[in-house]
C-alpha cells in the first residue's frame, strides 16, 4: 500500500488511506520567494513499490479546476523513454525552454528503498532559514534526465509527480540534484550502482526515483 499526504495552503489532503493509529505530520512554512509565494509541502510515502498507483482520485477538498487532472500520463517527447506523471496543479505561468535557468522545488525518492527520501530542497535553507529552491539551466545536461523531461513541459507554479525509470535517473555520481548530506549520497548510489544487485538483473527497478517537482521560477 502506498500512502500519500499532501499540504497546500495549509490544509492537508489524504488521497490513500492509511491505517487510524498513524500518523504523517506535514509542517508548513514559507517556501517560495520568487514567482510564488503559497507555503507547500508535499511528501510521499511508499513501503512497496510494486504498490504504485498510477490513477488517483482528485483531491476531496479541492475544486476540479485547481486539481483538473487525476490520472498519470506519459510525458511525450521522452527520448523514447515511458515517464509517468501526475500533475497536482497546472501552473498558469511561463513554459521554460532549452536554456533557460529554472528554479525548482522537489522531494526525491528511491522506490528500491520503499520510498527513501534521499533529498528534499525544503531541507536546503538560506541563511533566513528559508528553503533555497534547485536552480539548473534546462537542457543543459548536468541534471538528471527526468528531471529534465519533467520540466521541460511545465508551467511556472504548477506541481508534478513524476516516477523516472532509471534509464532516466542516476547514471553517474556527479549528475544533479545531488544530496547534499555525504551518508545519503553513499546510501543512494550503494543501491543504484549495487555491483551483486546489478549482476542479478535488478538494474531495471534499481534507480528507479520518484519526484514530486514545483517550478518555482525560470530566467530567460
Amino acid at each position: 500500500m502506498m500512502i500519500i499526504e499532501c499540504c497546500v495552503s495549509g490544509n492537508a489532503i489524504r488521497v490513500s488511506s492509511t491505517p487510524s493509529n498513524t500518523k504523517y505530520p506535514c509542517n508548513i512554512n514559507n517556501m517560495f520567494a520568487r514567482i510564488t509565494r503559497r507555503p507547500l509541502s508535499l511528501s510521499i510515502i511508499s513501503t512497496t513499490f510494486s504498490a504504485l498507483i498510477f490513477s488517483l482520485p482528485p483531491p476531496p477538498s479541492f475544486s476540479s479546476s485547481k486539481f483538473p487532472i487525476a490520472d498519470f500520463y506519459e510525458i511525450p517527447n521522452s527520448g523514447g523513454v515511458t515517464v509517468k506523471a501526475l500533475d497536482l496543479l497546472l501552473g498558469s505561468g511561463a513554459v521554460p525552454s532549452d536554456g533557460d535557468q529554472v528554479e525548482i522545488h522537489y522531494y526525491g525518492r528511491l522506490a528500491a528503498k520503499q520510498g527513501w527520501r534521499f533529498d528534499s530542497t525544503y531541507d536546503h535553507k538560506d541563511e533566513n532559514g528559508d528553503p533555497t529552491p534547485f536552480v539548473f539551466v534546462l537542457g543543459s545536461g548536468k541534471v538528471i534526465g527526468g528531471v529534465d523531461v519533467a520540466v521541460r513541459s511545465m508551467k511556472v507554479g504548477g506541481i508534478r509527480r513524476v516516477i523516472i525509470p532509471p534509464s532516466l535517473g542516476y547514471q553517474n555520481t556527479s549528475q544533479e540534484p545531488l544530496p547534499p548530506n555525504f551518508f545519503d549520497r553513499q546510501r543512494l548510489f550503494t543501491t543504484i550502482f549495487n555491483p551483486t544487485r546489478l549482476a542479478n538483473g535488478e538494474g531495471s527497478t534499481l534507480g528507479t526515483l520518484i519526484f514530486d517537482i514545483e517550478l518555482v521560477g525560470l530566467r530567460h
